[in-house]
């Protein structure tokens, strides 16, 4: 018998996280490692867990996630638009409401800006001198 599963793709800045929630007691794994060893800071840890809050469905599901590209805040980023998506797909009715609400289903467009020719950095030129 196949195991009951919901899957959902995250993504923020250049980081991408897909999502697997499987019915269970609310742990959250992060590339084989628990979620407290995987992200340090105390912040990012709550901004994972924030979806389960919104949607009032703490501790009922356990989740799986691959996280790859860009650094630490992006990858928790990635990870709460995916853990947000695979709510709706496991109980659209109860989960999609809070959570669009809460702005956890819109992808973050923000993007680093390209480095332009004739400049040092996207924005930065060389320092102007009149002679």
């Amino acid at each position: 018998m196949a195991k009951l599963q919901y899957q959902g793709t995250g993504r923020r800045k250049s980081s991408i996280a897909r999502v697997r929630l499987i019915p269970g007691t609310g742990k959250v794994t992060v590339n084989k490692k628990d979620l407290n060893d995987y992200f340090g800071m105390e912040i990012l840890k709550r901004e994972v867990k924030r979806p389960f809050e919104v949607a009032g469905c703490d501790g009922k599901f356990d989740v799986i996630a691959t996280v790859k590209g860009g650094g630490f805040t992006g990858q928790a980023g990635a990870l709460r638009h995916g853990i947000a998506r695979a709510l709706c797909q496991a109980d659209k009715d109860a989960y999609r409401a809070p959570l669009k609400a809460a702005g956890f289903l819109t992808r973050d467009p923000r993007m680093k800006e390209r480095k332009k020719y004739g400049l040092k950095k996207a924005r930065r030129a060389s320092q102007f001198s009149k002679r």
